[in-house]
């Protein structure tokens, strides 16, 4: 997809796929529509909290590696960077990669991308940044370049948002996007103990929560709906059996929705699902990038063993 596609498509993709997901039994909505401008912002204010493990520990295993993970990566790579967002973490590699033959950072945050790519220019002049506006979860357009390589950073455990079938289709679009021998550092989040993992996602600043409910108010704002947010309830909970965080918007009342022509009611209790987050085990994970033609070669982790950066490669 290219950046005029995605310029005259979002609102449609965005309106046809909350439609859908709010006429099924159990209403959802995409988790990847929470990062409007605003939405960004609050994420990037969740992982500043005490509670919020993920993105420090993730960090710390950046600095501690990021040598061996340049490494990895080679002279003159294709550095792509999906759900790229504020793009602190990439500056860990771009300091000890060997003359990248470009930094692509792809996100639907059209705005908030190239302002963030403009600051990486600032402190990178030598570099080459190509800022992409699109969603990865569907087909787009690289540049076409010169590189010895072409290696995806997908940080940030953003792979555990996706229910296994989608993950699969994930993995199996970075192995061709990075063709034969290609790279990927991926980020997971490990299973661990209930408690820490619901703190993360139950902030008592009440963060998440506002993340959570702006979705709301961007179906609003972009779509005409009128939910009234303040009527829904942040809910984040440990589903053991499916090894997943669950985030929900519960219905604090019996409630009707309009969106356009269409009607959606609410019963007390009843929620919108927003987001999963699921949690792995390393072996586990390695196992299905394998039947998904990418294998893993090698993993970085914390002292705690909280958090996971692996390095796969397309074969």
């Amino acid at each position: 997809m290219t950046n005029t596609d995605l310029a005259s498509c979002p609102t449609e993709c965005f309106q046809s796929d909350v439609l859908a997901g709010l006429s099924q039994p159990q209403k959802r909505v995409p988790s990847k529509y929470f990062y409007d401008a605003a939405g960004s912002q609050l994420f990037d204010a969740i992982t500043r909290l005490p509670e919020y493990y993920p993105t420090r520990t993730e960090l710390g295993i950046l600095r501690a590696n990021a040598v061996a993970m340049a490494e990895r990566c080679g002279p003159h790579c294709l550095l792509i960077e999906l759900g790229a967002g504020s793009l602190n973490k990439v500056r860990w590699l771009l300091d000890r990669l060997d003359h990248p033959a470009a930094y692509v950072p792809v996100d639907v945050s059209e705005d908030y991308l190239v302002e963030a790519a403009a600051a990486l220019v600032d402190d990178y002049p030598a570099l080459n940044v190509i800022p992409l506006a699109a969603d990865f979860t569907r087909r787009f357009q690289l540049p076409q370049l010169p590189a010895a390589r072409r290696v995806v950073f997908f940080p940030g455990s953003t792979i555990g948002n996706f229910d296994p079938r989608q993950a699969d289709l994930l993995l199996r679009r970075i192995a061709r996007l990075v063709g034969l021998g290609g790279g990927c550092l991926l980020g997971i989040d490990l299973q661990k103990d209930t408690s820490v993992l619901e703190q993360a996602y139950n902030d008592s600043a009440g963060v998440t929560a506002a993340f959570n409910r702006n979705l709301l108010v961007r179906i609003n704002r972009e779509l005409g709906a009128d939910f009234d947010p303040a009527a829904f309830r942040h809910c984040a909970f440990y589903n053991r059996k499916l090894s997943r965080i669950e985030m929900h918007l519960v219905s604090e009342i019996a409630q009707r929705v309009h969106l356009g022509r269409y009607v959606f009611d609410f019963r007390a209790g009843e929620s919108i699902h927003t987001e999963n987050s699921y949690k792995y085990d390393i072996g586990e994970f390695a196992g299905r990038a394998a039947a998904c033609g990418i294998r893993f070669d090698n993993s970085w982790t914390d002292p705690r063993e909280n958090f996971a950066v692996l390095w796969l490669t397309a074969n």
